[in-house]
């Protein structure tokens, strides 16, 4: 048996500090078939789409990899990686670069065995079209990832080097994850035979467990079918969720450093923590844009999302988008929604009939009359005290009686069909527009509906922050009865099944970015919605038929919309030119 064959000592593989350079730099004989027809190359970069990654241990020279760092592409991320002597290559430009907060972690594919699990409701394959690669796309934007051309995808499908893998919806064909693999030995005649995974990204709405799982363990296999000897990752440090995952497949930290530059897409990893206390994802989004400005930030109350953002001679307190700019005249006009639907309504815009839950004959003609109404507390936000779908009297009293808990004044309104949008207008231009969809689980054939309804509310409340999540309440068991299934019920696999009625993000709702195809009439009533309110930001809630197409009926007027729920589009960055207009274009 050759000394390549012989396994590693576990001691040795744990304290193993990079790939090895060539075969003079370990004294290593060539592996079995490796033979001397091939060399290993030197100065080797690989485009990724979203940057390089530079291999610093093909370079001889530090000066040189630190020359071709400079060279990096404008908004792009060229990565470092198997950096030797860190301190040395910081020490020969210290303003320019810094070292990744990441974790490297190394899987020995000779230790790996294959999942018996298989998916339910999804499946993975190679990313082979257009299509496979805008979702890609989509997904890279709603997880703040350094974008990726589709056209770039397309191109590199049959690389040797890079190998990208799609996770898709069985029933409607969606992207909902995906992966890249990158081969070492083709990437530049690896001689300790290794690979590394890149860029695993799952749709932070996607309703089937054990995705990200799934992908890494298709880029595992993937590469242990190739022959390579391990699999090779980067992780930020506090990323703890990625970090479970890759310790459950027996991964294992190596000292590996990655260095990149001081570059904006970069700079979250190098200007240090945020000031004050943390803040709640729709304070966070705008404290951030507002510091790539070099708008001063002073956090008031962060538990309320209060700060005070400063720039020159000018100060302005925020709450989350509520800013001192929003009159309280346009605020009390949102806030009860009695007042915003008459204000709409003399404006000439599409409203639905309402009323105000009094004596029972007046609510009982009320209910006849229209057949399908909804219950809403006249203030709230968030969903709260909401019934969705009313139709007789007895849930009638009890959906009034949940309101009241939340405001004494408690409206009837008519019950419309249609999907649920909410377009959010700045300056009296509409900024993003987004469908929204009510909380939903898949059936597994296993668990039960209240341990699906468990596992999706642990999931979206990983993927909002903490923001969001699925009550286990009254109106989910409504819901749930409504469609002839209890808590306790087993659902077949792959059986969608709603649990909620509304479709706010706080109870489990999802919510799809449609601003590119909005219907010019939306549009067009969301701007005059806004100066009719004469409110400077608002987030309006429709009911339409499609997002494409014209017809609406205008349910509220928010005059605190959430910005961060509107990725890709640029919510915060229109938000902070109202607030300071001096400062635009600025990054």
């Amino acid at each position: 048996m050759s000394y390549a064959r012989v396994k590693p000592h576990r001691l040795e593989r744990a304290a193993s500090a990079t790939l090895r350079h060539t075969r003079r730099y370990t004294g290593r004989p060539p592996t079995e078939g490796e033979g001397e027809a091939e060399a290993p190359r030197a100065d080797v970069t690989v485009d990724c789409g979203w940057g390089r990654l530079i291999f610093a241990h093909t370079f001889e020279d530090q000066g040189r990899m630190i020359d071709t760092l400079r060279q990096e592409a404008p908004g792009t991320r060229d990565i470092v990686f198997y950096l030797q002597d860190p301190h040395v290559a910081l020490s020969l430009a210290p303003q320019e670069l810094f070292l990744d907060p990441s974790h490297s972690f190394r899987l020995w594919l000779s230790d790996y065995r294959p999942s018996r699990r298989r998916p339910k409701g999804y499946s993975v394959r190679r990313l082979r079209t257009r299509e496979d690669a805008e979702g890609v796309q989509r997904i890279y934007a709603r997880r703040r990832m350094v974008p990726v051309s589709s056209s770039f995808l397309v191109a590199s499908r049959n690389s040797r080097v890079l190998t990208h893998f799609v996770a898709c919806d069985d029933a409607t064909g969606a992207v909902i994850g995906a992966v890249t693999a990158v081969d070492h030995a083709h990437a530049f005649g690896d001689p300790e035979n290794g690979s590394s995974l890149w860029c695993l990204a799952v749709d932070p709405q996607a309703a089937f467990p054990g995705i990200g799982e799934t992908l890494v363990r298709t880029v595992a296999e993937h590469v242990q079918a190739r022959g390579r000897a391990f699999l090779d990752l980067s992780v930020l440090h506090d990323n703890g969720n990625a970090i479970a995952l890759y310790e459950k497949l027996n991964f294992r930290r190596i000292p590996v450093f990655a260095l990149k530059t001081k570059n904006p897409i970069n700079e979250r990893l190098f200007t240090g923590p945020q000031p004050g206390e943390a803040l709640n994802p729709y304070a966070t989004i705008i404290v951030n844009e507002a510091r790539r400005r070099g708008i001063g930030v002073e956090v008031l109350d962060a538990e309320a999302g209060y700060v005070c953002l400063s720039w020159g001679g000018r100060s302005v307190v925020c709450r989350e988008s509520l800013s001192e700019l929003t009159t309280a005249v346009a605020m009390s006009r949102c806030d009860d929604k009695a007042v915003t639907r008459r204000v709409l309504e003399r404006a000439g815009l599409a409203v639905p009939a309402q009323m105000v839950a009094g004596d029972g004959e007046g609510t009982a003609r009320f209910l006849a009359e229209h057949g399908r109404i909804v219950v809403k507390p006249a203030r709230g936000e968030q969903g709260r005290g909401i019934t969705v779908d009313v139709r007789d009297a007895d849930t009638m009293e009890r959906a009034i009686a949940a309101a009241r808990q939340h405001c004494d004044t408690v409206l009837l309104e008519e019950f419309c069909e249609g999907q649920d949008l909410r377009i959010v207008v700045i300056d009296k231009k509409v900024v993003a527009a987004a469908v929204r969809r009510p909380a939903e689980i898949t059936g597994d054939g296993t668990h039960s509906v209240r341990e699906l309804i468990e596992a999706q509310s642990r999931r979206r409340a990983a993927a909002t922050g903490g923001e969001s999540h699925i009550p286990l309440d009254a109106e989910t068991e409504r819901c749930l009865a409504a469609a002839g299934r209890t808590l306790d019920d087993v659902l077949p696999a792959g059986e969608p099944l709603p649990v909620r009625k509304t479709a706010n993000l706080h109870t489990g709702g999802t919510i799809h970015d449609v601003t590119d195809s909005l219907h010019p009439e939306l549009v067009e009533v969301a701007t005059v919605a806004a100066r009719a309110l004469d409110i400077p930001v608002v987030g309006f809630d429709l009911l339409v038929e499609a997002p494409d197409r014209p017809g609406y009926v205008f349910i509220e007027a928010n005059e605190r919309p959430g910005l961060a729920n509107h990725e890709p589009q640029p919510t915060a960055e229109r938000f902070v030119d109202l607030l300071f207009p001096q400062t635009r274009g600025v990054f």
